[in-house]
């Protein structure tokens, strides 16, 4: 007690207060040290204002942070622990500036840098879309994804990423920046090259796998068979005919397909859609039989022919010669469209070649087998003249059914050079049937046989001796034609036009000039009548008796003598001849 109480009388106060002072500052110089501009601190909130939040984080004086740095300041509550960043530790009003989000921010800053590795892992949700590519969310840490590295494909909307959570590769770290550069093409890629490496190491021909329609062209499918993509031809897509593979699949939609090719090599792999069903070609026979009638649609037209489907993968060819008996078909389309449906024969089946001939006339009776029939030789006709030839004109006897008029069965008297001399197109004409000839098609007529033969009796009408009137239709240089009678021509040659010597026939005689003559000849069978109309004027007893010398003086070789070759040369016969060198001839005895 009594050294207590020694002790307390030995204390000086001034060298008390000045211990005690020494302490705090001290104590003031180590909180000092503590607290930095840009370091994060600990602090309890004292009181959340209308636009601030004073904090105490164990400085001499209160901090205030920011009340737009809460996400919801109404949540913010006295007592509250709170990690700032210690901005300014006295401003111009002598507060301790803080802040919140930059207190978050070099936080999870810390954080990825202490977990991310440039090469490593990581999960982000893409925020927004920038120039180039889009930022992506790590943990609250901005980072950037190029537009070239989002997918293993090109992308042309980038918007459809944004709000997505993805994996990333993280490619690039840049300290100095604070920022990092991510990829979701690499990171594809890799798990990709493995995939492909696995499904290459299981795969096995005529497999059938599950996979994903990735994109589609002109000549195929591409299908994403988890790995890697396959690709199915157009050809392996249905047994039967399509125009493009867009008929039967769509991107994004899933399939089942045949393995059917595989490169290893190359990491290659060929597709089937078709091969999942039976070849409808292995009992084709079976199914259609050569001679069956069956009912077909229309599918592709071609200049020889229509492809008519009569199953689902089975098409057949009509070709053009087999769509009508008696038309004359150049192009299947004018008489079929696309989609029509028809009645169809089979007619004959190439199994190995995948191909069925059909017809659509055999639905149908051959006229052309019955027309013997209906038109028997020697039976008169009427019908449409349709078309002409050099050689003959063409005429309708029913649909289909024509028959030929040669121009040497046209007229009795005349000697026709083109069938427009004696009938007109479109013109209805009676005709004989003269030969029906079914095999080929052909059906020979006769106009001139539908009227009499005038020269069958010209000797009843004509004699020779006897003087007749006409009129003079043709000049020659031998000599001058005279019409009898409608159709019957008399040829006076040069030497019988007068008594006197002359020596043009135009001199004398001019084209439709009333004449009088007498007949010297008639040749019967060779349709000609010899005219002198010197001998006109002789009396009747003096022409009887020097007649014989008239016939006589004909010396052979001359034109008169030679009346058939007089005609012939008048008309043209020889150039008419050599013209129709190749022309058909029903009967080919048509002279």
């Amino acid at each position: 007690m009594e050294q207590t109480q020694k002790k307390k009388v030995n204390l000086d106060p001034a060298q008390y207060g000045a211990d005690k002072r020494a302490e705090m500052l001290k104590m003031y110089e180590e909180t000092l040290k503590n607290f930095t501009e840009g370091s994060i601190v600990s602090g309890k909130v004292l009181e959340v204002r209308s636009n601030e939040v004073l904090v105490d984080i164990g400085y001499k004086s209160e901090g205030v942070v920011p009340g737009n740095e809460f996400a919801k300041l109404s949540e913010v509550k006295p007592g509250d622990i709170l990690e700032v960043l210690l901005a300014e530790i006295e401003d111009e009003n002598g507060m301790v500036v803080l802040s919140k989000q930059k207190a978050d921010q070099k936080l999870r800053w810390d954080k990825i840098q202490a977990s991310c590795q440039e090469g490593s892992v990581v999960e982000g949700t893409v925020v927004t879309k920038v120039r180039g590519g889009l930022i992506v969310d790590i943990d609250g840490v901005e980072a950037f994804l190029p537009g070239s590295q989002i997918d293993v494909i090109p992308v042309h909307n980038m918007d459809q990423y944004v709000g997505n959570r993805y994996e990333f590769k993280v490619i690039k770290i840049s300290l100095e920046r604070r920022n990092i550069i991510v990829s979701r093409r690499e990171l594809m890629e890799e798990r990709i090259k493995g995939k492909r490496k696995e499904l290459l190491s299981t795969i096995e021909i005529g497999q059938t796998r599950k996979g994903t329609v990735k994109n589609i062209t002109e000549f195929g499918v591409f299908v994403d068979l988890v790995g890697m993509d396959g690709l199915l031809h157009i050809t392996d897509m249905s047994w039967g005919r399509i125009k493009h593979p867009s008929e039967m699949v769509k991107v994004g939609q899933e399939i089942e397909v045949v393995i059917l090719g595989i490169d290893i090599e190359k990491e290659r792999v060929s597709l089937g859609l078709k091969q999942r069903s039976t070849n409808p070609w292995d009992d084709i026979d079976m199914k259609f039989p050569v001679g069956s009638r069956l009912r077909g649609k229309v599918v592709n037209l071609a200049p020889y022919g229509a492809f008519v489907e009569i199953e689902p993968g089975v098409e057949g060819l009509v070709h053009v010669s087999e769509i009508s008996w008696t038309k004359r078909v150049a192009r299947a389309s004018d008489v079929l469209s696309l989609g029509d449906e028809v009645d169809v024969v089979v007619l004959s089946i190439n199994k190995d070649e995948q191909k069925i001939a059909l017809g659509i006339r055999q639905t149908e009776s051959n006229p052309w087998d019955t027309v013997q029939n209906r038109y028997p030789v020697g039976s008169r006709v009427t019908g449409k003249v349709r078309n002409f030839t050099n050689y003959g004109a063409f005429v309708e006897l029913e649909d289909g059914i024509d028959g030929m008029i040669h121009v040497s069965d046209m007229s009795w008297t005349r000697k026709v050079n083109h069938p427009s001399e004696i009938i007109q197109k479109g013109a209805s004409v009676d005709a004989v049937v003269l030969e029906v000839d079914a095999d080929n098609k052909r059906i020979s007529l006769g106009l001139k046989q539908a009227s009499d033969d005038p020269w069958s009796n010209i000797a009843s009408r004509y004699k020779p001796g006897q003087i007749v009137k006409g009129k003079v239709t043709k000049i020659a240089s031998f000599g001058a034609f005279i019409e009898v009678e409608e159709g019957i021509d008399g040829l006076v040659h040069i030497s019988q036009i007068s008594p006197d010597h002359v020596e043009k026939v135009r001199d004398v005689l001019q084209v439709g000039q009333d004449v009088e003559a007498r007949i010297v000849k008639i040749d019967k069978a060779a349709r000609r009548i010899g005219l002198s109309i010197k001998a006109a004027s002789l009396p009747e007893e003096e022409f009887i008796k020097h007649q014989d010398e008239m016939i006589a003086s004909l010396r052979p070789g001359e034109d008169m003598v030679d009346l058939a070759g007089a005609f012939d040369e008048a008309f043209g016969l020889a150039g008419a001849e050599e013209s129709q060198g190749e022309e058909w001839r029903p009967g080919d005895n048509k002279k």
